[in-house]
């Protein structure tokens, strides 16, 4: 029995679906990374006083060995949950390209968009500070400037939208995975930034003495700036 008009039309009608939900999927292949990209330069949270004392008596998990590598379903999962990241600070390095927010934490949801906090008794200018980050393709996402740009010397600071923690970098080198002692507290304050080598296998830990503390409209004009604009998860 021969198709009717309507049959026809919606078997073309199908069809065109189909070809359309194809080249949807193609170019989400395609640029997968260009869109994993942008969902994390688009999360750029407001930073004061008042949200840094609220967060920080926040919960938040502390343990790396749910961390899952930052693909797709990861990121996009953060961006839908970024109400649950309690931000507590930014760090900002202006000679490695870097500005983030801070984040209670190692949760998959925090390392997909911020720096994320490493033990739960950590305090800015008081002992070791270890932040974590993920290390991406673009050179210009999360923690991927600490293995392009970041040398021994550069600074960095830290901000709690109260006070701004200034440090030095002195050590810049690859640690195995399993070096977990370099997040331990200290009595030399410190800045312990840690983000993956281009394996994966490794770690680079990116080291930095503290220099000095003010209050923040105490900071030089230029780290003010630096703290007030955008952040630097951008491709």
């Amino acid at each position: 029995m021969p198709d009717t008009p309507r049959k026809k039309t919606r078997r073309r009608w199908w069809g065109t679906l189909l070809f359309l939900i194809l080249i949807l999927v193609s170019l989400g292949l395609i640029f997968n990374e260009q869109i994993k990209t942008w969902m994390v330069s688009s999360y750029q949270p407001k930073v004061t006083t008042g949200s840094v004392r609220k967060n920080q008596k926040k919960k938040a998990s502390y343990d790396f060995k749910k961390v899952k590598s930052l693909d797709f379903s990861t990121v996009a999962k953060a961006r839908l949950n970024s109400k649950d990241i309690h931000v507590v600070g930014q760090i900002y390095m202006p000679q490695s390209d870097i500005h983030l927010p801070i984040a209670k934490g190692v949760s998959n949801d925090v390392l997909a968009l911020t720096a994320g906090t490493m033990r739960a008794d950590q305090k800015m200018g008081q002992g070791n500070y270890p932040l974590a980050g993920h290390h991406m393709v673009s050179h210009t996402i999360l923690f991927s400037p600490l293995y392009f740009k970041t040398q021994v010397g550069q600074k960095i600071y830290l901000t709690n939208a109260s006070k701004v923690y200034e440090y030095r970098v002195t050590v810049r080198k690859f640690i195995p995975a399993t070096a977990v002692q370099v997040v331990a507290q200290t009595k030399q304050k410190l800045v312990t930034l840690i983000t993956c080598d281009a394996t994966g296998a490794n770690r680079l830990m990116i080291r930095g003495k503290y220099v000095k503390q003010m209050p923040y409209r105490q900071a030089p004009l230029s780290v003010r700036k630096g703290f007030a604009g955008s952040f630097n998860n951008r491709y």
